[in-house]
């Protein structure tokens, strides 16, 4: 029996999937804890900041971790060092320059009236600061495989601003300020406690070369059209919402779509697990690999998804109540909830989409699409707000930048090689069922 947990524990796939649900799990507490603090005010003020921020900061996340990935997995000592190295620099470049933005801003706080605007840019250069050695952590872990290693950097993170948002709580002294204290100090405990492991492998800076150093910009500088197209549109939609329908309207909306982390949870795991399969066909030459293993898991993802969009509907004003308080039942909280759990079932094939093109040497093509859906977001938002002047607009506008992704990357997938879109489902129901028996013949052998 123990046997059996042992290997299920160290699997590479359940690691991934435990840590994120695991990190969701623990984001929706922090969400909670907030919600139930804050005024509505408040709360849409934290949402705005922190939207803000980590738009920012996918500019670093997006051009380096892919990049990362793909060219340190797998390679020599020799070549892992200068990876790491030439990262280290790209990263503290990139940095360096979020931090003079945030230090030259000082200059015209005065002309600043909105609140989650002035907190970003009094802090943001802090908070870039801090996370870049756990950020570079975690892109060295994901190259190597070493999941156990990443829950524990994302456990310090969380963990620790979960342990902060209390004492306050208990101390009566929640507020915005300080909550935006304990959120910096929780990131300067996490790059602390990478260092302290030896996780960062910062020592390899002085294995950069100026080749490794252009191809990974090269890369990344495409590349960051896919990681912004996971938050590009939810930043878009919490600007218009923030300066049009005011920020209880965006702590409403941002409460029915912060329960969508329970679809990201599959995608983040699954997504982290592909990329290594995928290069590897890749670099194989093995076209129908690359499209197969793609179909695999956007497949499987998307037959998951089907009855837990049923049963989310079924219940979403239970855990509306359960993290935002009596303050927000009977809002559009629950029902924004539901329209993004309608449109779930294309959120995979968009995502793996994307995540295939670059990994076939088509970051270019994801930039493009990112520019046209971010358009297209923007423009029925608006529609939205002006046709029902509620969030409503926005959550039902959702499903236009969606569907536009899905068809531009299924159209540039095709002319690398040819698939059907129905057979996405049908790969994904099949190696369902595979891996139920392959889990199940396993369990059998080691009983």
């Amino acid at each position: 029996m123990w046997q059996k947990v042992n290997g299920l524990i160290r699997n590479k796939y359940f690691l991934s999937l435990a840590g994120n649900i695991i990190m969701s799990g623990l984001g929706l507490v922090t969400m909670t804890l907030i919600y139930r603090s804050l005024s509505k005010t408040d709360a849409g003020t934290w949402v705005f900041f922190q939207s803000i921020l980590l738009l920012v900061d996918t500019f670093r996340s997006g051009f380096l971790t892919t990049a990362f990935i793909k060219f340190y997995s797998g390679a020599s000592e020799k070549r892992t060092a200068e990876v790491a190295g030439s990262s280290w620099f790209l990263a503290l470049g990139v940095t360096g320059l979020l931090v003079l933005a945030g230090l030259g801003s000082f200059f015209f706080l005065g002309d600043v009236k909105d609140e989650g605007l002035l907190l970003f840019f009094k802090w943001s250069g802090v908070y870039y600061a801090f996370s870049l050695p756990w950020f570079l952590a975690t892109c060295v872990i994901q190259g190597d495989q070493l999941f156990d290693r990443l829950l524990y950097i994302r456990l310090s993170n969380q963990g620790s601003f979960i342990v902060f948002i209390l004492l306050l709580i208990i101390s009566s002294k929640i507020s915005l300020p300080y909550v935006l204290f304990a959120y910096l100090l929780s990131n300067l405990i996490t790059s602390v406690f990478a260092f302290a492991k030896g996780w960062t492998r910062i020592t390899n800076l002085r294995n950069r070369t100026t080749a490794t150093i252009k191809e990974i910009y090269n890369f990344g500088k495409y590349s960051v059209g896919t990681s912004l197209s996971a938050n590009m549109f939810n930043t878009s939609d919490t600007f218009i919402i923030n300066f049009m329908l005011g920020k209880p309207a965006l702590a409403i909306y941002n409460l029915g779509q912060t329960l969508m982390q329970l679809v990201e949870i599959p995608l983040r795991s699954f997504a982290v697990t592909a990329m290594p399969e995928l290069a590897a066909a890749y670099n194989q030459n093995n076209r129908e690999g690359v499209i197969f293993i793609m179909k695999k898991y956007a497949g499987m993802i998307s037959v998951l998804l089907i009855p837990a969009a049923l049963i989310g509907c079924a219940l979403a004003d239970l855990p509306i109540y359960v993290i935002g308080g009596g303050k927000y039942a009977g809002t559009e909280a629950a029902n924004v909830f539901r329209l993004f759990l309608t449109f779930a079932i294309l959120f995979p094939p968009d995502r793996f989409f994307a995540l295939t093109l670059d990994v076939i040497h088509q970051p270019r093509i994801n930039f493009y699409k990112v520019l046209v859906m971010l358009a297209v977001n923007i423009g029925s938002d608006f529609a939205g707000v002006y046709l029902t002047h509620s969030v409503y607009g926005v959550a039902f506008a959702t499903i236009m930048p969606i569907l536009t992704g899905t068809i531009i990357g299924f159209w540039a997938l095709n002319k690398y090689n040819q698939f059907s879109f129905g057979s996405i489902f049908k790969v994904g129901y099949v190696e369902s069922f595979a891996l139920l028996k392959t889990m199940r013949n396993r369990g059998k052998v080691q009983a």
